[in-house]
């Protein structure tokens, strides 16, 4: 499968598919970043979406077609106005004074109906492509994947946010004002060459004939005075991207900052992270300023062009009108067309800047786009292997030859053979360092590096709980149900899971919406943790530290759920703490070594201690 096939695609392309050293085998030719960006985008006119695209494109078009019937209409009622006028004509005046209105109405309707076609269009246009990138980004676990595989890609919630807003909207602004600016050229240097007619001049006794002399010269200046623009913004690229790399940088760190509020504020850390804001927010300044300069060199062009666009029609025109071969009206007429021509012909230099800033978006989301279609195709594995996820077929959990590996091709965990029957209870521990984390990640099928296999039961429900519990916004209930989609809770249930696992004080709140990833101590989150796994009933388990957070009383009281409640399960987890081995049935050990950490196991024995609580009333 081509990098180029799998990009926006349902489903993650299967790392097994794709020989270990596929990435290695030729280079990966550098992109054209604002071309890839539009082959990604301009699907919307090719997909599901496409009715939709090309009805706000047509509209889009019939408006500005009516626009430009509107400019001409007033530039023809321009002639007629001056000649009644230079002519003292009451009866042509009034006639021309009864049709303004008429024609102002006409272009003002043409302008609001091509300004909301035109932002219609930009709304769907973006709806569809941020649904695709979130989409993208949300699916198999891209989101988690894309920190540890591509850090580099610093803020994709920025990217998704606002580079698609600011790369999606300027475009269509661009071809609605490519279309108006090239419609509105023909038709004005027809009504030049036209109305303008030719131009005799005698030179050293030889007569000399210009025919439509004033479309040529509006054809011939707009050139100059766009080529001068184009030269004056082209350093305006690259200042743009820098600018808006500081700015996502600056919005990375004051969100890593608020995230790590407690842990700052704890050891004192304020004035250190003062600095590095500020430090950050210095090149945020430097690169505006760098913005800043060259948009000053484009305003001196925009200056002088804006200065003699109106002074060289009516320079050109003058010996016709002293001749008397023009009319006060065709001057006026003629003089208007020429600016018409030149704002048309000058798109390039009064959108400059927004191309500008257009094309650093576009970059910023096709370099958001590249890194998750790498994560797909395994180009930023290089030449390093995968691990093999498979089905069993004894309804147990086997580790093949496992190797577990760091995403720069470190070992972390040499080559391990274990059997997980289904409902034993397995402690994993050992140093800090040595992987345990990484371990449970890769059972859980979020850690493709590595080698080896992993066999799962057939259609296993398996279930992470983490160390930090996760707390969406909104109610208490919803929280308590987060991920659980395929089960019909009742109220009962909810309320039963929560006394068990000591939340009882918290079921009145259950309908109430609050910030609950704010007001959920540690503990309590880790406690909602089993709330969920009471109502989920799956049939694996995987914990991180899952009761580090809890006292001694109530983490006996959480692992006695495993006895219990979901004696059942299979349960993997990791952690230190006292009495956890109580609630176990055998324990994984890492040690570690050069070449990567080793597994032993042992089976564990329930402590006298423990068999006596278990026979205690809670």
């Amino acid at each position: 499968m081509s990098a180029r096939s799998s990009r926006g695609g349902s489903q993650a392309v299967n790392s097994q598919a794709i020989a270990p050293n596929a990435a290695a085998e030729a280079p990966r030719p550098a992109r054209a970043r604002w071309r890839e960006f539009c082959a990604l985008a301009l699907r919307f006119w090719v997909g599901e979406t496409r009715r939709r695209a090309w009805t706000l494109t047509g509209l889009v078009a019939l408006c500005i077609a009516l626009q430009l019937g509107a400019q001409l209409s007033i530039n023809e009622w321009n002639r007629k106005f001056f000649d009644a006028l230079a002519s003292k004509n009451v009866e042509a005046l009034s006639w021309a004074t009864i049709l303004l209105p008429a024609l102002v109405a006409f272009s003002g309707l043409a302008i609001s109906g091509t300004l909301v076609a035109r932002m219609t269009l930009q709304m769907r246009w973006r709806e569809w492509l941020t649904e695709k990138l979130a989409g993208w980004w949300l699916e198999d676990q891209r989101y988690y994947r894309l920190e540890i595989a591509a850090a580099e890609q610093t803020s994709p919630e920025y990217r998704i946010s606002k580079d698609v807003q600011l790369a999606v909207e300027p475009l269509v602004e661009f071809a609605v004002g490519f279309l108006t600016a090239l419609a509105t050229a023909l038709a004005f240097v027809g009504v030049l060459w036209t109305v303008g007619g030719a131009l005799e001049l005698n030179l050293f006794g030889a007569r000399l004939v210009l025919p439509g002399y004033l479309g040529f010269a509006a054809v011939v200046y707009a050139p100059i005075a766009g080529g001068l623009a184009y030269f004056a913004g082209r350093p305006l690229v690259p200042a743009v991207a820098q600018k808006n790399e500081a700015e996502a940088q600056f919005l990375a760190e004051l969100t890593r900052l608020k995230e790590n509020a407690e842990s700052i504020a704890l050891i004192r850390g304020d004035a250190d992270e003062l600095s590095s804001v500020l430090q950050n927010y210095r090149r945020v300044v430097a690169a505006w300023i760098r913005q800043i300069h060259r948009n000053g060199v484009i305003a001196t062009v925009q200056s002088a062009n804006g200065a003699l666009t109106p002074l060289i029609p009516l320079v050109l025109v003058a010996p016709k009108y002293l001749s008397g071969a023009l009319t006060l009206g065709a001057v006026m007429q003629l003089t208007a067309a020429f600016v018409s021509v030149q704002i048309a012909f000058n798109w390039f230099i009064d959108n400059s800047v927004r191309v500008a800033e257009w094309m650093a978006s576009a970059n910023r989301v096709d370099e958001l786009a590249e890194a998750l279609e790498s994560l797909d195709v395994a180009v930023i594995m290089e030449e390093k292997e995968f691990i093999d996820f498979g089905v069993s077929d004894d309804d147990t959990i086997h580790l093949e030859d496992l190797a577990v590996a760091h995403r720069n091709g470190r070992i972390v965990i040499a080559g391990a053979n274990v059997v997980i029957p289904t409902g034993e209870k397995l402690l994993v521990s050992g140093p800090s360092g040595t992987g345990k984390s990484t371990l449970i990640r890769a059972l859980a099928g979020l850690w493709p590096w590595g080698s080896g296999r992993i066999l799962l039961p057939k259609d296993a429900h398996i279930a992470f709980v983490p160390q930090k519990p996760y707390v969406p916004l909104g109610t208490l209930r919803q929280a308590m149900l987060y991920s659980i989609s395929d089960k019909e809770i009742t109220d009962d249930m909810i309320e039963g899971a929560m006394r068990r696992c000591g939340l009882g004080y918290l079921v009145k709140h259950l309908d109430e919406e609050q910030r609950w990833d704010q007001m959920l101590s540690g503990g309590e989150r880790q406690r909602t943790a089993f709330v969920r796994l009471l109502l989920e009933r799956p049939q694996i388990i995987i914990m991180d530290e899952a009761t580090s957070a809890l006292d001694e009383e109530s983490q006996v009281s959480m692992l006695r759920l495993f006895n219990e409640d979901l004696a059942g399960a299979t349960v993997i987890s990791v952690g230190h703490r006292v009495g956890m081995e109580d609630f176990h049935d055998k324990k994984l050990v890492l040690e570690r070594r050069a070449a990567g950490a080793h597994i032993t196991s042992r089976k564990l024995q329930k402590s006298l201690w423990h068999l006596f609580d278990d026979a205690a009333p809670y």
